[in-house]
């Protein structure tokens, strides 16, 4: 059955030699699973790009009640991002999102909610120009509701993972800023305080999700907000 659908890209994987598979976060089928064949010979050059780590897609699918790996018929961008995949920082940042919602996007079925978070989530990313720097602090706390169970202070997250008394006054009232502003609402906090939300807020993840384990793009990413 052909239908039509947005999508978030996830990341892809070579598959032979001009195949790539594809995971999708699309709004009317949850977390999908695609194949693209001729990605990489000299004719498809660019079509490699439309499969960025989280481009956001108007597409044409095959659906089949049963799963498994299915096909694209029709794909464009939905809207094109004009810095995530150019601004280095940004980069960065869009790879660390990428890599926790691969560990965390399990349904393959529609979440409409949770999707137009991602969305917009994304397009606010690719259209701020600065102080963006606590993006994917307000991201994981925001997303958090999404996956069913958000914060609702920084007492509820640091009680939770066992550290509330290891936490610094300055670091609880910026935790208690994150949870509660917007993402254009400026909270502005130091570079070691940010480092240490960042960990107490992936230790909240694992003790919620099974298996949140190492996350790769960590490392990179304290090198360049540092």
């Amino acid at each position: 059955m052909l239908s039509k659908t947005r999508g978030i890209v996830i990341n892809n994987i070579k598959y032979g030699e001009t195949s790539i598979i594809i995971k999708i976060y699309t709004e009317d089928f949850g977390l999908q699973t695609y194949i693209e064949n001729g990605v990489h010979n000299a004719k498809s050059k660019n079509k490699i790009a439309l499969f960025q780590p989280l481009n956001l897609l108007e597409m044409v699918v095959y659906f089949k009640e049963t799963g498994g790996i299915m096909r694209l018929s029709e794909i464009r961008p939905a809207i094109v991002l004009h810095s995530i995949p150019y601004q280095f920082k940004k980069t960065t940042i869009g790879l660390f999102l990428a890599e926790i919602l691969y560990k965390t996007l399990k349904e393959e079925s529609s979440n409409p909610e949770m999707f137009n978070f991602l969305f917009s989530s994304i397009q606010w990313l690719d259209n701020i120009v600065e102080h963006y720097e606590n993006f994917h602090l307000q991201f994981l706390l925001k997303f958090a509701r999404y996956l069913g169970f958000d914060p609702q202070s920084a007492t509820d997250l640091l009680d939770q993972i066992g550290r509330i008394t290891s936490s610094s006054q300055l670091e609880y009232n910026a935790l208690n800023e994150l949870i509660k502003n917007n993402y254009d609402e400026n909270v502005i906090i130091s570079t070691s305080i940010r480092r240490d939300i960042l960990e107490k807020i992936l230790q909240f993840y694992r003790f919620q999700i099974e298996n949140f384990n190492e996350i790769k793009s960590l490392a990179i990413l304290r090198e360049i907000l540092n």
